[in-house]
Formats: structure tokens, C-alpha cells, sequence
């Protein structure tokens, strides 16, 4: 009797965990049901000369809703995101106002229902007066765990104290996204920043501000018996150090720091080059890819942390830090794998299993029996250039816009629902909490 499935994504090279095979896969109740050749019964999506990959997850976005949705909010950054081939989200929480209570992250998981394209968790920001609530708040389905911003930050979600810190860390058991860049070197160097000079961005916030901060978080979670995560690693000096301390802290680089180098792109681009930690050199660029190869890096994360083309016109230092990403964070690593500077197992690993892996997901990251079927389909050959018509972000610009690529995303499907194909959006979006296996039996 020929089993009925509800979709069958045929003769595609199929990215399991034993490695790339010709094979069918076959979903049910939106997940892989069988994995094989020949299989029949059920809608079927011919993927002829095209690669099958588990489901990306972008393990850190800024969709900017509550308070600031003339950047973006979580309608828009989800359909940038399943254009680009992103299956899963977890989204940051400096908005208007933090996320940093029980009803604020509600309120983002409500917003969020069937209005959000794809799968998404919510971080919770720690802040000195909430520190003592972080472990009740951590344990909230759908939400990452906890955020803390070092530096770069405003009011209340500005931890940069040693005190406020260890209180942070001493609150809960799940692992801490952590940006580090230390406030106090940085307020020192703010002379540094010239005026209409986007280029010294990198001298005002240096490879030491980033070093010191990123020593500092882990003796205290050391202290503290805490894991941590350190959110876009900028020097190869902090690969090497965290490569020395990977029984407490894992780490995340981004598509930016991998692809632009200062040299280029503040000349090119000015203040849309502008994010923190910066754009630095190309050779802290070679460096990341060094370390990169070297398996330091656990996740690959967009840091999509869009401004208006007002606010970026704005003159240097006044202008706003951060950029577009989330859209073309699949596109962009598969263009470098393309040119050689890593495997497409490498890329696997870090948008997929490595997110799996250090933040416990459940039902996610592989493509395996059981599993949610979230596939991002690729055209590894496919040579295109990156529009503005292709832009689905409200901030409408890329730093990437003009570059021509090798390899991009032609299906996203979620939970065996096809989101996105060739460009074109489903007739409704249908994301839904991503399950964390520390929220399951809070």
C-alpha cells in the first residue's frame, strides 16, 4: 500500500546529517516523515539541480517592533527573512519599551502569531533592576534566554558594570548573549570619532574595547558557572582567546564582518558601513575567516539592525550604528562557499546544527526523521545581482546592493508549509514560538 504524505520534495541533493545524498524527502504533519528514493504520494516540489539544506536560523535580529517600527517590525524583517531563505529567527530586545518584563514578552509573542513569516524565539533583556527575575523570565516559552548589552546600548539595558553583571549572570541556568564592547574604554575614546569622518569609527571603538570586555564576561561567567554567547566577534585576537574557553562561551560572526573590509567600504559606503562592533580591516576579515575554518565560531548570526536612509544621512558620529542583514545572510555564505573560503557543510553547520546545538532547540537543525521539516532550497550555481527591488526590509537599502553573487535561496519551507519560492511570498504567513528544550517543563 504506497504510503500518503502531504508534500515530497523529489531529486534534490539532500543535506542529512551523514552528509549530502540524492534522495527524496517526505513530510507529515509538518515533519520529515521519510527520507529516500523513489517516494510518491502527495504534493511534490521537483528540486532537479538543487540543494536541499536544513532550515537557517538567524540567530540574531532586530525587528525594531515595539516603538520603532518606521526601521522595520516583525511583518516586514520576517519577509525579508524567508525572501532570503531564513526558516527561524530570534529577535533582539532593544525596543520601545525593552523587552525586559513577562507582559513585554508576551506582548511580542502575540504581535508576532501568524503576522510573522517564519519561526521565532524572543530574547529578554537584563537590566540591574530585573536581574533577579531573569531566571523565571528566561524559563518563558518562546523566549532565547537572555540578552546583555555590555556596551552600545542606552538606559536601562546598559549592564557595564562588574556588580550588575555577576547579578545577571548569578540569575538563571540558560545561555547568555552577551555584546561585548567595554563602555568605559569606549567613553574614553569618543574624542577619536571625527566628525563627518565614518572611517574612524573602528579607531574609536578598537580591538581593545572589544577584547576587554569579551576577557571581562568570561572570568565573571566563569565566576558565576554560567554559559555564555558572544554576539558578532569582530578580531581574530578574541577567536583565538574564546578558542581557549569553549567549555563556557561559544560565539557568533556575521555575514558583514566576513564580506566587507574597512579600507573599502567606509570610503564607499560611509555611514551605511556603520554598525557596532565595526567594520574593521581586511585583515581582521582574512582573520575571521582563519578562525572560522579553524571550527572557533558556532552560529552565524545576520545582526539585521536596520535605519532609514534619513537616519544613516545623518553626519558621522550623530548617525545611527547598524545595517540591513537578515535577507542576505543566506546569499552572501553561499557566494563565499562558492569562491572557496569555506564548505557548504561549514555553512550548514553554523546556521543550522550550531544554533541547534548551543541553544538547544527542539525539533530544529537537521534534516532527520522526526524533525519540524525546514528546508532552505539553494541554487549553489545561480548567478544573480542584488536589487532594491528584491528588498524586503522597510529601511529599502543594503550595503550589499550592486554585488554580484553565486548561489541563492529558492524555496523556504516551514514546517512542510512552502513560504517562499522563486521570489514569490505564500498567501499568508504562518510563524509560530520556536520550542527550546529548557522551556519545555519550566
Amino acid at each position: 500500500m504506497t504510503q500518503t504524505y502531504d508534500l515530497i520534495l523529489k531529486n534534490g541533493t539532500v543535506h542529512t546529517p551523514g552528509g549530502p545524498a540524492q534522495a527524496d524527502v517526505a513530510v507529515s504533519g509538518g515533519k520529515i516523515s521519510a527520507i529516500g528514493v523513489g517516494l510518491s504520494g502527495g504534493e511534490t516540489i521537483d528540486c532537479t539541480g538543487l540543494d536541499i539544506l536544513p532550515g537557517v536560523i538567524d540567530s540574531q535580529v532586530h525587528f525594531r517592533e515595539p516603538g520603532l517600527e518606521h526601521k522595520e517590525d516583525l511583518e516586514s524583517g520576517s519577509r525579508a527573512a524567508v525572501l532570503g531563505g531564513v526558516t527561524a529567527v530570534f529577535e533582539m530586545p532593544n525596543t520601545n519599551p525593552n523587552t525586559d518584563t513577562a507582559a513585554r514578552v508576551q506582548d511580542k509573542l502575540t504581535r508576532a502569531h501568524h503576522r510573522m513569516w517564519c519561526d521565532h524565539a524572543f530574547y529578554v533583556g537584563a537590566t540591574a533592576d530585573n536581574a533577579e527575575q531573569l531566571a523565571e523570565l528566561e524559563k518563558i516559552p518562546g523566549t532565547a534566554g537572555v540578552k546583555i548589552f555590555m556596551g552600545a546600548s542606552t538606559g536601562s539595558l546598559l549592564v557595564d558594570d562588574d556588580s550588575a553583571l555577576s547579578r545577571v549572570l548569578a540569575s538563571g541556568k540558560r545561555r547568555v548573549a552577551i555584546h561585548a564592547e567595554d563602555e568605559t574604554r569606549m567613553n574614553a575614546r569618543k574624542p577619536l570619532a571625527l566628525e563627518g569622518d565614518p572611517s574612524t569609527h573602528p579607531i574609536w571603538r578598537d580591538d581593545e574595547s572589544a577584547m576587554i570586555a569579551t576577557k571581562r564576561i568570561i572570568k565573571l561567567a566563569r565566576a558565576a558557572g554560567r554559559r555564555i554567547h558572544i554576539l558578532h566577534i569582530t578580531t581574530p585576537a578574541e577567536l583565538e582567546y574564546i578558542a581557549q574557553n569553549k567549555d563556557i562561551a561559544t560565539c557568533e560572526v556575521t555575514p558583514q564582518h566576513l564580506t566587507l573590509a574597512g579600507e573599502d567600504a567606509y570610503p564607499r559606503l560611509g555611514t551605511y558601513a556603520q554598525m557596532n562592533p565595526p567594520i574593521r580591516s581586511g585583515a581582521h576579515r582574512d582573520g575571521l575567516w582563519k578562525w572560522l575554518n579553524q571550527g572557533v565560531p558556532d552560529v552565524l548570526g545576520s545582526d539585521h539592525a536596520p535605519h532609514t536612509l534619513e537616519e544613516k544621512a545623518k553626519t558621522y558620529p550623530a548617525s545611527p550604528s547598524g545595517m540591513p542583514g537578515v535577507q542576505t545572510l543566506v546569499p552572501l555564505l553561499l557566494d563565499h562557499v562558492a569562491h572557496g573560503r569555506t564548505t557548504l557543510a561549514r555553512f550548514i553547520e553554523l546556521t543550522s546544527a550550531g544554533p541547534q546545538r548551543i541553544f538547544g532547540l527542539v525539533g530544529k537543525g537537521r534534516i532527520a526523521l522526526g524533525y519540524d521539516a525546514d528546508f532552505t532550497i539553494v541554487d549553489l550555481k545561480k548567478r544573480w545581482t542584488v536589487g532594491t527591488d528584491w528588498l524586503a526590509s522597510r529601511c529599502e537599502w543594503s550595503p550589499f546592493t550592486d554585488m554580484e553573487l553565486t548561489g541563492k535561496a529558492i524555496g523556504t519551507i516551514i514546517r512542510g508549509h512552502r513560504v517562499m519560492w522563486d521570489d514569490t511570498l505564500a498567501n499568508a504567513a504562518i510563524g509560530e514560538p520556536v520550542r527550546f528544550e529548557a522551556t519545555q517543563f519550566p
